[in-house]
């Protein structure tokens, strides 16, 4: 079982993961292309899906939480430590953490500018 402070740890780093795949200038070059590519046939369900689910914080976040849950476990040789099921909990904690932090940024008056 992970500590809180793990927990919370793996939140600000999904969080800062997230930012920096949906937000963050350095990877604009790959989401214009991505929206090239989308506006070649914007009518393409599985086109619209990705870029959707790319350009989402929700929903980029979701994954990258799992990712980063996932590697910390490996890393930290915890993956066997606790049944498949707990690290789903985890997942949605970890997850629920980056989701609170993206929430309270994009209410900030000064967010993304």
């Amino acid at each position: 079982m992970l500590s809180l402070l793990a927990l919370v740890l793996l939140a600000l780093a999904a969080y800062r993961a997230t930012q920096f795949a949906v937000h963050d200038a350095l990877l604009d070059p790959g989401r214009d292309r991505l929206a090239a590519w989308h506006a070649a046939r914007p009518t393409s369900r599985p086109r619209t899906f990705l870029v959707t689910l790319l350009s989402c914080p929700y929903c980029t976040g979701w994954w990258l939480s799992g990712a980063i849950l996932a590697t910390y476990l490996l890393a930290a040789g915890q993956w066997d430590s606790a049944p498949l099921l707990v690290h789903g909990v985890q997942w949605w904690a970890v997850a629920g953490g980056q989701a609170l932090l993206n929430r309270w940024d994009d209410t900030r008056p000064d967010a993304h500018a």
